[in-house]
């Protein structure tokens, strides 16, 4: 079974003070053709933002655009008339479609770090939509918790694209078995915290595992951790 293992050391890194972006994924400054993207899934950004700045209005199209947020509070405003806040837990998606403009600063006084994940999407030029939802840890203990799917449902978010994207908070010790089916799907796995064993390849903090032809992942839990598994096609 094929893999691609990237050690939190070997990611690409933009740091201008305000901002810090580590990359699993070649996006912006960090070129590298090995990691261009991962099937459709391309991008994935462990973001770090600093009390008082963040991103001005910009704007965005036909991309399906993720955000977990892991630590601070954000404010989210975009052309679709949403303003509101985006704390701990919290999970956001931008289906940009045919196009919106937003942005959103650090409005704590605690860094803010979150996970800026892009996926292709299935249709071209749909009506942008915004959504967020939230994802309390202690609601998800010792349990694989879809975020993000295809299907709409108000459990989730749901994007324009046949992926999935589940969190798991999960004690030592625990094993965890995910199935899909192997044609056209591959899966990404980043740890945020603990380590892990994945289809026998140890995962640390801050590293990340992309595994394709396989119809199973297994995940040994070797500490308490939080981590993301991505679901997505490999191609259209």
């Amino acid at each position: 079974m094929p893999f691609r293992l990237t050690r939190a050391a070997d990611r690409g890194l933009k740091d201008i003070g305000w901002l810090q972006s580590h990359f699993s994924l070649s996006f912006g400054p960090y070129a590298n053709p090995e990691r261009a993207g991962f099937g459709l899934l391309r991008v994935f950004n462990d973001d770090f933002v600093q009390p008082g700045n963040g991103f001005g209005l910009h704007a965005h199209a036909n991309m399906e655009i993720i955000s977990v947020m892991l630590a601070g509070r954000m404010n989210h405003k975009d052309s679709l008339g949403y303003s509101e806040e985006v704390g701990p837990d919290s999970v956001q998606i931008m289906s940009a479609g045919s196009g919106l403009r937003h942005e959103e600063h650090n409005i704590g006084e605690d860094e803010v770090n979150f996970l800026q994940i892009w996926i292709e999407p299935k249709l071209q030029n749909v009506t942008p939509r915004y959504q967020r939802r939230a994802f309390p840890r202690e609601k998800r203990r010792n349990q694989l918790t879809t975020i993000v799917s295809n299907e709409e449902g108000t459990a989730h978010c749901w994007i324009n694209q046949n992926a999935r994207l589940s969190l798991g908070l999960f004690d030592a010790g625990q094993q965890v078995e995910y199935r899909l089916n192997p044609v056209n799907k591959c899966v990404f796995v980043f740890v945020m915290e603990g380590q892990l064993t994945v289809n026998g390849q140890v995962v640390a903090a801050r590293e990340s595992i992309g595994l394709w032809d396989t119809d199973l992942v297994s995940i040994q839990v070797e500490a308490t951790s939080h981590f993301v598994l991505i679901e997505a096609p490999i191609n259209h």
